[in-house]
């Protein structure tokens, strides 16, 4: 295999192992880096956000392609510190549910902000990703260990997404990934409409 089959090949690994609980539900409890790790992969809503940050990161070439996904964890971070303490923010599966949309149509429909927009876009959908996760930390055995293992499988599945974005390069790669995109925008309609 080269290095360009391997990202792609990959990339769709860590998409396959996202199962079809919903994101928000108890997946045996937030118990350290395992349960960390596991529950943005468990939860098709974060995998499609997640996924659609690498992937629209990718789309928009560089410096977008290492920026997106450096901004959504950072900001991620500091909205879990937040609902860590306790601080409230209303209608967070809500704006979980937007992010896939909102991030699947900016792709389908080839947006090419400039680059502080497209930060600011997708750190705004941070911060609802980063407080359901912060919510949940305080009950963790281990938070710090728990933390750990969120934020590294956030960066894997951003990655799976820029692996999947390298295929723009290829014939025909543009329009499969605008589908791409498209398919995220449903499912994040299905999640915020309780179909999926």
């Amino acid at each position: 295999m080269t290095p360009r089959t391997i990202l792609p090949a990959a990339a769709l690994f860590w998409v396959a192992l996202a199962g079809a609980a919903a994101g928000h539900v108890d997946h045996g409890g937030a118990g350290g880096f395992v349960s960390g790790f596991t529950h943005p992969i468990l939860g098709w809503d974060h995998v499609a956000a997640m996924v659609a940050v690498g992937l629209w990161g990718a789309f928009l070439g560089s410096p977008a392609i290492w920026i997106l996904p450096i901004v959504f964890p950072l900001v991620m971070a500091f909205a879990a510190a937040a609902g860590v303490i306790g601080v409230p923010l209303p209608f967070v599966e809500a704006g979980i549910a937007a992010s896939a949309i909102v991030l699947g149509l900016l792709i389908a429909f080839a947006v090419r902000p400039p680059l502080w927009v497209a930060a600011v876009v997708v750190g705004a959908f941070a911060v609802f990703h980063g407080h359901a996760h912060g919510t949940e930390l305080p009950q963790a055995v281990n938070p710090f260990a728990y933390a750990v293992g969120f934020v590294l499988s956030t960066g894997l599945l951003h990655a799976a997404g820029i692996a999947l974005g390298l295929l723009v390069a290829r014939p025909l790669g543009a329009l499969a990934i605008r589908g791409g995109g498209a398919v995220i925008s449903l499912a994040g309609a299905g999640f915020l409409f309780g179909v999926l």
